[in-house]
């Protein structure tokens, strides 16, 4: 076991300080890591704040972890000490349930998430412990939950490959999974740290990208990522004109707004998949979707393996996130500006000033 040094929510909405956690001794099959960088997800919010049902404190957040190897255990052959690596909403998973072994390991009814959660299987020595995320500056991991970042992408900007982790996945997987294709027509409903994400991917993929926002404080940002078009959603005559004309939409926003105004842009079996969270449920007939065979869906993250995958195509692309870098003492500060939409378009916090 080793004291590693950290910044941790002490209670429920309580600010971020300095903490001092423990990490098991690394065993044959895991990666020891010194953290890098760390990217701050708006999933770290709701959790510090207990948005989502009680939580376990004192609290670590931070899945979006990105580093070097110190040591790696024995079984591991494919990474070596100064390896460039990732680590992004799971640290464990049972390993032998259908959605584990079709490498779906976030759709594990016992996965373990990497900060707020416990140890749960006897193949991690730390059963029963809880776990402690990114915002540290060291991480103990099993080897099947490390990511290889290509290090062409780790010296580009290592903290823009951090968000990745989460942001990256997060919007890679669902439109990987629409089966988008060269042409297709692409809207992206909010330009966030998701969305601005699914700008890159989607244009990365051949698609016409059209983001769709209610300002167009953000058009010349999502002209520069590579989007061919802005709607303002907030505009009822561009809306109305749009209407049929996309064959996918991500909807990446976590605020409330209208499902029906977004079913209603699909064309003849268009389809769209919900990736943000808002606080109250949609209202919708289903006749929108049934009279010309939309499509709607929900997507989490991804599995290790399309993990992996998104971060070579990255790597292929020279795809990364947009990042502002800030200090430890920062953070409490950042997660006001985020509640603010203040931060284009991802805070990545500096570990080595923890």
């Amino acid at each position: 076991m080793s004291e590693t040094k950290a910044y941790a929510a002490l209670a429920a909405k309580g600010p971020l300080v300095p903490y001092t956690i423990t990490r098991r001794t690394p065993d044959a099959n895991d990666v020891a890591i010194e953290i890098l960088f760390s990217g701050i997800c708006h999933t770290d919010i709701h959790q510090v704040n207990e948005d989502w049902g009680p939580a376990a404190f004192p609290m670590v957040p931070g899945h979006e972890i990105v580093g070097r190897v110190v040591s790696v255990g024995s079984n591991v052959k494919d990474l070596a000490v100064g390896s460039a690596v990732g680590v992004g909403c799971m640290v464990d998973s049972c390993r032998t349930c259908t959605n584990c072994k079709d490498f779906s390991e976030q759709h594990c009814s016992a996965c373990v998430f990497t900060y707020n959660d416990k140890f749960k299987h006897d193949h991690i020595p730390e059963k029963g412990n809880p776990t402690f995320g990114g915002y540290s500056r060291s991480i103990v991991v099993d080897r099947h939950f490390v990511v290889k970042v290509p290090e062409t992408l780790a010296q580009m900007n290592f903290p823009g490959v951090a968000p990745l982790l989460c942001a990256g996945i997060t919007t890679y997987s669902p439109l990987k999974s629409m089966g988008i294709k060269f042409g297709d027509v692409l809207g992206v409903h909010g330009l966030g740290g998701l969305g601005h994400m699914a700008v890159k991917f989607g244009a990365a993929m051949g698609a016409k990208v059209v983001v769709l926002s209610r300002t167009l404080a953000k058009k010349a940002d999502a002209e520069a990522m590579g989007a061919c078009n802005f709607l303002l959603t907030s505009d009822a005559d561009a809306m109305k004109a749009a209407q049929g004309s996309m064959n996918f939409i991500i909807d990446t926003v976590s605020a409330e707004h209208s499902l029906s105004a977004l079913i209603s842009l699909l064309s003849t079996k268009g389809k769209i998949v919900l990736v943000g969270a808002p606080p109250t449920n949609y209202s919708f007939s289903p006749f929108e979707l049934i009279i010309q065979h939309k499509s709607l869906s929900g997507s989490l993250i991804g599995g290790m393996q399309e993990t992996q995958e998104m971060m070579d195509f990255c790597a292929e692309k020279s795809i990364l996130c947009d990042v502002e870098v800030i200090r430890a003492d920062y953070i409490s500060t950042a997660y006001c500006r985020m509640l603010a939409s203040d931060v284009k378009y991802r805070f990545v916090i500096d570990c080595s000033s923890i």
